[in-house]
């Protein structure tokens, strides 16, 4: 079942077909249950299903008209009117943000060796008081 099938019929029929679906998905979870289902990808199939129709109708609801739903109007099926991106062109990367040319540079200053020596000198000394 297509999305751009169930955007043809009217709220009525979906609210009925979502019922039965509703069904179909219980009776489906019940026979796998009791090991009486035999192709448990009806399982997948209906939930999916239901979720197209769900879909559908909050889309009627709000008022969304779908893309898929304008694709039937076209009286050719060539893409010649349809304008794609090429495959590799993306949009050009932004300059670097100044914090980046900036570390880029050096311009930080580094700590020195010694501090830090210092204090795992210290840390080992600790350790070794209290062994």
């Amino acid at each position: 079942m297509k999305a751009t099938d169930l955007r043809e019929k009217s709220g009525d029929d979906l609210r009925e077909l979502e019922k039965s679906l509703a069904r179909d998905v219980f009776q489906n979870r019940l026979k796998n249950f009791t090991n009486r289902l035999d192709d448990t990808s009806a399982m997948r199939k209906t939930k999916r299903d239901l979720a197209r129709v769900i879909t559908v109708l909050r889309e009627q609801s709000l008022g969304i008209a779908r893309k898929g739903a304008a694709k039937h109007e076209h009286a050719g099926h060539g893409h010649e009117g349809h304008e794609h991106a090429a495959k590799g062109s993306r949009p050009a990367k932004a300059a670097k943000a100044p914090k980046a040319e900036a570390k880029a540079a050096g311009d930080k200053p580094k700590k020195s060796g010694a501090s830090s020596t210092k204090k795992t000198a210290a840390k080992t000394a600790k350790k070794g008081e209290a062994k």
